[in-house]
């Protein structure tokens, strides 16, 4: 089997991330929701009909492409027209994915603003836009990141045990698919870790107080509500569609 596609490797990669993502969102909640920066037009003609959120984001996009960002098989884009890499080509590995391209970003943004965010962080406007948005970035990528690590964790379970799989993606059973790919207890741990990472980060970050910018029992909410969901989406997409050959 593929490296990339070893259990402990996904493993590793996710746990990682689960920090990255963590941090992320202890320094959004420090602001207030502050809706102007998800409204598209609100900040004038600069942002080009985007949000300020949007255009901060494509804008990321933009300069990662051209550090050929988006070369890599894990990394998704939530914008499209984006310039070529300036860099040399780096030679990758053989991809080990087998489906056809994913990309849940579109969804992910939706839920993120409308979801997240209000649950994360005090209602009302502070007007600190620039720097709720610039937070936002950092998440929204972190949490793509995440959720369209699924394709190899999919990958990764069909290689192990390919005939269950087939049967089912044969036979175009969604349903079918998801129960197999679920595992409570593997989820029951994550969401406890999740929740002790949260609230140790958020007492380092307060000066080991007991004082959190975020109840740690949000960040397993997010992850409970929308993140593993969201990741078994991709799971089941990613099977729908790989060949059952090679």
């Amino acid at each position: 089997m593929n490296e990339q596609l070893l259990l402990e490797n996904i493993r590793s990669v996710l746990i990682r991330l689960e920090e990255t993502i963590i941090f992320a969102l202890i320094e959004r909640a420090q602001f207030r929701v502050n809706p102007p920066v998800y409204e598209p037009g609100r900040f004038g003609a600069a942002t080009e009909g985007e949000s300020l959120v949007g255009f901060i984001l494509r804008e990321t996009e933009r300069v990662h492409a051209k550090m050929r960002r988006y070369t890599s098989p894990d990394e998704h884009p939530f914008y499209t027209g984006l310039p070529a890499p300036i860099l040399p080509a780096l030679r990758f590995d053989e991809s080990p994915l087998r489906g056809p391209a994913i990309n849940h970003n579109r969804r992910l943004r939706e839920i993120y603003e409308t979801g997240m965010v209000p649950l994360l962080c005090p209602p009302g406007d502070d007007a600190q836009y620039g720097s709720a948005a610039v937070c936002d970035v950092a998440g929204l990528q972190a949490l793509s990141r995440r959720i369209h690590y699924g394709m190899f964790v999919a990958e990764s379970k069909y290689q192990e045990q390919p005939a269950p799989f087939a049967e089912l993606i044969s036979a175009k059973d969604a349903a079918g698919l998801r129960r197999l790919i679920t595992h409570p207890e593997v989820e029951g741990r994550v969401l406890h870790r999740v929740a002790v990472k949260a609230r140790t980060y958020a007492q380092e970050v307060a000066g080991r107080q007991e004082q959190h910018k975020l109840e740690p029992a949000k960040v397993a909410e997010i992850y409970r509500r929308w993140i593993i969901p969201m990741t078994k989406d991709v799971e089941v997409e990613y099977l729908l569609n790989r060949p059952l050959s090679g």
